[in-house]
């Protein structure tokens, strides 16, 4: 689902509705004791009923009026931290509802072995098992999530990733991965099934954007376990309140004690509810954003970890560059006819499907006529290319023509025994520092020549990445180029470092090395050769149309597998740790105030000398102690949009965000509760409701 047809208001009549009878239904004690600070305020609330029946009918601590007022709003406040919890599960519940209506039955083509013409028999795609073959002919939809052994098809995956546009599928390379429900547009696939009936990726991506289901992440229960220390010292403080009054009350010979139904307020309005009403919500939602940015999180540590990352590993070529690098000009060596570099690179890039292998077919056919090559007749046997050798080629009689980096084409040559011409390491490094790439021919022991491939930097993603080191996050280009090459696109992209001739091995070492100083790292990949460094990696992006063994190493998976998403899915990740740094300061910030309401009101009726503390000049004890309770319940709901959209992402540094934090939200939250709380006190005395 494209993010445009995604994104959803906060408040759907559907969604609301649904959260509102979510919302009694998580009064279940055994659903509140998952949230310590919301446990505690739901006890209260038990409580304080208990005692409303008890002063209904017989001798109470306290008007039934008053208690039944602050029980009330007890409750309130417990239905609005459920209701702000069921609002952000209520937006993945819709959509893992309509996913789940793309999840059906179907008759599927099973296959005796890899072979289109082999023996098919028609079974249900539930009994289809990790390992079997599938046919997949035009208009069928794909049963099962595999990877495309044989074949080449347009595929709709729409019901997928939300975007009508058709794919291209094939066998090999990084376009082999097929998702289950999808629907082939024309031509064939022979796909291998990669997972069994309950463990699709469809079935995650229902998992995961069920709020429900969603795991907290390591800094949330560090929170939790920080809100529900808190909870506990303000309990014993408060619990120790009576008896004191008690003998305050005996060693003054006046007054009345501390009632039950006041410390209960007291209690409730001191402990951090209002983050412990919203941390839940935070937390789901900051999912659902992710999901709107057509990113699926295999767990909720994958989004968090997005706020942390301060390293970013980008690949140049699709990422930094547009891409679709193309051929624009054969430069041959010295005593070699440009003509024939021009048909031993055709040659060797006959069977590269890659759009730099076809421009270089297409290069030589419109300068040169080089066309209508009768391959078969020809007995070529193509080489491919590997990260490892870094090179392709074909052979075919005595021929052996390469194509590839500089240094692999150096070292091949040398092998061959032959030697590397140093004009045509000029020629390179000229290519090199004009920010173009060079691509090496050779033929057995001789260079040919160089083909220039020209590379465009995307707009506005310097940009981007000032913005990001503004973050203080270090953005690292890699690249299979030469350094020279690298350094040129790097200085024009204005990343921060880069890695050239970079293979799987060099990746892995990198992220290590980065990790062992402390930092965390993020990089995106779709090939089998990225799979050991996104395993590695503490934000691992893979592709959707990637291989499955990328997809199984990443935590992230990007449905419009897009590169340049890495840097969306760390604004998200860091937008979701403000949103919970900025709250929590604001709910720990208000809670003075409530103590300048309640605890003056309590102790006056022994102390008259506390009334110098009523700085409100709140009308009685009674108003004191029900206007912070009523705020205490409104300002969770206030909030909960806030929780669910997010503090707005702004790139800045970690002390300007800290010190917005304690002057917005810290100074806001002491002063907000003051003007509230007044504002209420007056309603309720004009209303005379105390």
């Amino acid at each position: 689902m494209s993010s445009k047809t995604k994104k959803r208001s906060l408040f759907e009549p559907a969604i609301v509705k649904r959260a509102l009878w979510d919302s009694i239904k998580k009064l279940n004690p055994l659903h509140q004791i998952k949230n310590p600070v919301m446990f505690v305020v739901e006890m209260g609330s038990i409580l304080t009923t208990l005692l409303f029946f008890h002063a209904l009918f017989g001798r109470g601590e306290a008007s039934p009026g008053f208690i039944l007022h602050v029980s009330l709003w007890l409750w309130i406040t417990v239905l609005f931290a459920n209701f702000a919890e069921s609002v952000a599960e209520g937006r993945g519940k819709a959509q893992a509802d309509t996913l789940r209506r793309t999840r059906r039955d179907i008759t599927a083509k099973r296959l005796s072995r890899p072979d289109p013409h082999a023996d098919v028999s028609e079974v249900i795609s539930s009994q289809l098992r990790k390992g079997d073959f599938v046919l997949v002919e035009a208009g069928d939809i794909i049963p099962m999530d595999g990877e495309v052994v044989a074949g080449v098809a347009s595929v709709n995956e729409s019901a997928v990733t939300g975007e009508s546009a058709p794919v291209i599928r094939e066998s090999g390379g990084d376009r082999s991965a097929v998702t289950g429900g999808t629907t082939v547009l024309s031509d064939w696939l022979v796909v291998r099934i990669t997972s069994n009936p309950g463990e699709t990726f469809l079935d995650r991506m229902i998992a995961m954007v069920e709020g429900a289901k969603r795991q907290k992440t390591p800094n949330e229960l560090a929170l939790d376990i920080l809100l529900a220390g808190m909870t506990i010292i303000f309990l014993l403080v408060t619990v120790t309140l009576l008896p004191f009054s008690l003998f305050s009350v005996r060693a003054a010979g006046q007054g009345s004690p501390v009632t039950i139904t006041v410390l209960v307020a007291l209690l409730v309005c001191l402990i951090p509810t209002t983050i412990g009403g919203l941390l839940s919500a935070i937390g789901i939602a900051g999912m659902d954003r992710m999901i709107q940015a057509n990113v699926i999180a295999m767990s909720g540590r994958a989004v968090e970890a997005a706020g942390d990352v301060d390293v970013l590993l980008l690949d140049k070529t699709g990422t930094i560059t547009l891409g679709n690098r193309q051929a624009t000009e054969f430069i041959p060596t010295a005593g070699v006819d440009v003509r024939a570099l021009a048909d031993a690179a055709q040659l060797s890039s006959l069977a590269d499907e890659t759009p730099e292998g076809r421009s270089i077919v297409v290069l030589a056919k419109e300068r040169y006529g080089l066309r209508e090559r009768d391959i078969q007749g020809m007995g070529v046997v193509f080489v491919p290319f590997t990260a490892q050798t870094r090179m392709s080629g074909v052979n075919f009689d005595s021929r052996q023509i390469r194509k590839g980096a500089a240094d692999a084409l150096d070292t091949y040559v040398r092998t061959q025994g032959g030697t590397f011409p140093p004009d045509v390491r000029e020629i390179v490094d000229d290519i090199a520092k004009r920010g173009a790439t060079p691509l090496v021919v050779a033929e057995g022991q001789k260079v040919l020549g160089v083909i220039r491939l020209n590379d465009i930097v995307k707009g506005g993603i310097k940009e981007r990445f000032a913005e990001m080191r503004q973050m203080g996050i270090k953005t690292i280009m890699i690249t299979g180029d030469n350094p020279l090459t690298a350094a040129a696109v790097a200085a024009e992209a204005g990343v921060d470092d880069f890695l050239a001739e970079a293979t799987p091995e060099t990746k892995l070492k990198l992220i290590r090395e980065h990790q062992a100083g402390g930092r965390l790292v993020a990089m995106t990949g779709d090939g089998t050769n990225d799979a050991p460094a996104l395993a590695q990696a503490d934000v691992a992006v893979a592709m959707n149309t990637g291989t499955q063994a990328a997809k199984e190493a990443g935590n992230l998976v990007d449905l419009d597998s897009n590169p340049t998403k890495l840097i969306e899915i760390v604004e998200i990740g860091k937008q979701l740790l403000m949103t919970r740094g900025t709250l929590t300061t604001f709910s720990i910030a208000n809670d003075v105030a409530k103590y300048f309401a309640i605890l003056p009101a309590a102790f006056i009726p022994i102390y008259p000398a506390l009334g110098k503390l009523n700085i409100m000049g709140l009308a009685t004890p009674q108003s004191a102690v029900l206007s912070a309770v009523i705020f205490n319940a409104l300002i969770i709901i206030f909030l909960v949009p806030l929780a669910l959209r997010g503090v707005k992402y702004r790139p800045l540094g970690a002390q300007v965000i800290l010190r917005n934090n304690a002057l917005i939200y810290g100074i806001g939250g002491l002063i907000v509760p003051f003007i509230g709380i007044k504002l209420i006190d007056m309603i309720l005395t004009a209303l005379h409701v105390v």
